[in-house]
Parts: C-alpha cells; sequence; structure tokens
C-alpha cells in the first residue's frame, strides 16, 4: 500500500515537473521573439549587433503583423550599414515596396501626415489644393471607392513635399520625399542624349493623353500614340513624363527626349504627385 502511494506521488511529481519546464520554454520562446524584435528597432550602440540577414528577417515579420513604420525603422538601419548586408539591392527594393504600402495605408506617419475632419463645404479637391496632395492619394490612402465625403469623417493626408530625381546615365527615376528615397523606377530617357539636364517643375497632368506630332493629332486610344495613359508635363515646352506603348524598350535611351514609363508605374507615380512638383535631371 505504502509503495503504491509513494508510486503515485512520485508520478505526480514528475508531471508537474514536466508542466513547469514546458510553461517555461514557451514563456522563453515568446520573450526571444520580443527581445528580437526590441533589439532590432533599437538605437544603435548596443552591446548586441544583429547580422543583415537576421533584422531584414525581423522587418519582413513586422511587415507582415502590419507593423510597418517599425519594419521601416528596420530596413534603414541595414541600409545605414552597407557592408553588412550582400544583397543590398535586393533590400532597398523590399524597403521600396513597404514605403509605398505605408503611402497607400491610413497609417499616421510623424511628421509626414495629418488628420483631416471634413468640415461643411469640403471636397476631395478643396482638401487636395489645401494639403498640396492629389485627389486620387486622398482616396487611395483612405480606401474610398468614390469621391463623395461626409462631415465629420476622418481622412489621414500626406503632408510630405515630393520631388523627382532622373539619371539619364542609368535611366531611372527616383520619386522622393524631402531627402528620402520612396521608390526608383526603371525608365527610358532621350535618344543622343536629347533629354534635357537641369531643374524643371511639373505644370500639366493629363490622363489618356492627345499626342499631337509635327502637326497630326494621334488619339489616345491610337497604338501609334507614344504617350502612354498618363502625361505629366514640364515648365519646358514639349518635354515631361509620360507612359509608352513599348514597355520592351524602357531603359533605354530611345526617346524623343521625353521620360518614359511603363503605363502601371506612370499611373502610380500620376497619383502620388501633384501640380507643382520638382523635377531634376542630371546626365
Amino acid at each position: 500500500m505504502n509503495n503504491r502511494v509513494i508510486i503515485t506521488i512520485g508520478c505526480i511529481l514528475i508531471a508537474i515537473s514536466v508542466w513547469v519546464i514546458a510553461a517555461k520554454s514557451r514563456r522563453a520562446s515568446s520573450s526571444g521573439t520580443s527581445s528580437a524584435i526590441a533589439t532590432a528597432v533599437a538605437p544603435k550602440g548596443g552591446t548586441i549587433t544583429p547580422s543583415a540577414e537576421k533584422l531584414q528577417k525581423t522587418a519582413r515579420a513586422l511587415a507582415r503583423d502590419g507593423e510597418l513604420l517599425k519594419a521601416k525603422e528596420v530596413y534603414q538601419r541595414i541600409l545605414s550599414n552597407p557592408a553588412d548586408a550582400e544583397d543590398m539591392a535586393g533590400i532597398q527594393q523590399e524597403q521600396e515596396t513597404l514605403n509605398m504600402r505605408l503611402l497607400m495605408s491610413n497609417t499616421p506617419v510623424p511628421d509626414k501626415t495629418v488628420i483631416h475632419e471634413v468640415d461643411t463645404g469640403d471636397t476631395l479637391g478643396k482638401i487636395a489644393k489645401k494639403y498640396g496632395t492629389t485627389v486620387e492619394f486622398i482616396k487611395q490612402s483612405n480606401n474610398l471607392k468614390s469621391d463623395v465625403i461626409r462631415v465629420g469623417q476622418k481622412l489621414r493626408i500626406w503632408t510630405g513635399t515630393f520631388n523627382i530625381f532622373v539619371d539619364k546615365s542609368q535611366n531611372i527615376l527616383i520619386l522622393k520625399d524631402g531627402n528620402e528615397i520612396v521608390k526608383s523606377y526603371r525608365v527610358s530617357t532621350g535618344e543622343n542624349n536629347s533629354t534635357p539636364v537641369g531643374d524643371f517643375t511639373i505644370t500639366t497632368k493629363l490622363v489618356d493623353p492627345v499626342w499631337f506630332n509635327r502637326g497630326v493629332v494621334v488619339p489616345p486610344d491610337s497604338p501609334q500614340n507614344v504617350l502612354g495613359s498618363r502625361w505629366l508635363g514640364f515648365d519646358y515646352p514639349g518635354y515631361g513624363i509620360h507612359g509608352t506603348v513599348e514597355p520592351d524598350n524602357i531603359g533605354k535611351q530611345v526617346t524623343a527626349g521625353c521620360v518614359r514609363m511603363r503605363n502601371e508605374d506612370v499611373e502610380e507615380l500620376y497619383g502620388i504627385v501633384p501640380t507643382g512638383t520638382k523635377v531634376s535631371v542630371v546626365d
């Protein structure tokens, strides 16, 4: 009888020990994950410096969880130490994808966004003009399906100042917010170095533009209309940024002088930048 009691008590003690160990393991695992994320977003100068690969995994996890601002901090940390990462181009592309997610979300961003409460008489056009943005950008970042807004509705508005940088030698267009790179695009520039160099301003924006080719009017739906689906005209007559009907030539110096983009890219850019946006073109 005494032996059975001892055996029973022993079994109970073993079961309790196993349960305690498992519980500790679960807490340690959870704590380890939290510590990894905290270490990744902490300022530099600590005693532990995660590898770029580990930071990249952390950034991806944060992005998957919708923690866009924290993920951006981690990517910026990786890019500030390029010698630590093997695939800097891939990491830069991941950050640009994240940047666009952040732009098109309704996530508040310190010093970059405000919350506008719709007042009597407001329209999307008036709001866009007030903050120097576009109707398309407001609609997309607030998931609006139409131009209808209601009094009291709260809208997240991006207040950063966009500018565009074009490098003819690389056939790259870079969208920037202040000095920060938002996204880079492959483009085509002018044949025989015909794209003008200098600082310009976007003064006109057109959807499905008509092309006036040496006195001939080429309608938007014509396969001969080289302007594609969008036109962003410079304050330099005859020049601007536009779409294409020849996407295979993107990345080459083949245009008559304009900056040419894939239609899906120029449509994205068109929706973000307002008239008045500055453009810098360099050799």
